[in-house]
């Protein structure tokens, strides 16, 4: 009994140091924020967030656009055939109208002899017009709009105590499981020692 006594004080030992070893080392993640010198050793210590912020932001950028978000697909998402064709119907009524307006006096038949005539242009011409525009727009849009910088920038713009708790709350299921091995594996550990100590 008391040797069973000796491998459970050990275990629950193992375990605990387990438990605040691995609380510790989640919280060197992003801890100090700004450096700390120690004097023995002259070295300053940060967390590694603080420390390579710009890397990761960086790194973040590159995968979201290579990965998730292009701008390929966002532009060609922007006018779909469904808005062309809704721009040219526009175009058709309005034209429609101008030409009643403007030639309220003339007759019927060279009325819809126009309409028709221009309604034809219209259809074809707007449509292509529209095409170019997108391929115009896509190009200077590839030029001016660059998503992994806008993402870089975005977290290095964030305040470390906001992106810290942005993480946090991201993966706070998976850094609970981090401790809780912590926790299982120091008392593993203390078993094995406990084991160890009083049989060998």
């Amino acid at each position: 009994m008391n040797n069973i006594l000796k491998i459970l004080v050990l275990a629950s030992i193992g375990g605990l140091i387990g438990y605040i070893t691995n609380i510790i080392a989640i919280k060197l993640i992003f801890r100090p924020i700004k450096p700390i010198k120690i004097p023995l050793i002259n070295k300053e210590i940060i967390g590694l967030i603080p420390k390579r912020k710009a890397e990761i932001a960086a790194n973040i950028g590159m995968v979201i656009e290579e990965e998730f978000l292009s701008l390929e697909e966002i532009l060609d998402n922007i006018i779909t055939e469904e808005d062309k064709q809704n721009v040219v119907e526009y175009i058709k009524i309005k034209v429609k109208l101008i030409i009643n307006e403007k030639m309220s006096l003339a007759p019927n038949s060279i009325k819809n002899l126009i309409q028709g005539y221009i309604v034809d242009i219209v259809e074809v011409e707007i449509k292509n017009s529209i095409d170019d525009l997108s391929k115009d727009l896509i190009i200077k849009a590839n030029e001016r709009i660059n998503i992994q910088k806008m993402v870089e920038n975005k977290i290095t713009e964030l305040d470390l105590y906001e992106l810290e708790d942005i993480i946090l709350k991201i993966a706070q299921k998976e850094l609970k499981h981090i401790e809780v091995l912590g926790l299982v594996l120091g008392f593993l550990i203390g078993i094995i020692q406990g084991i160890i100590i009083i049989f060998i």
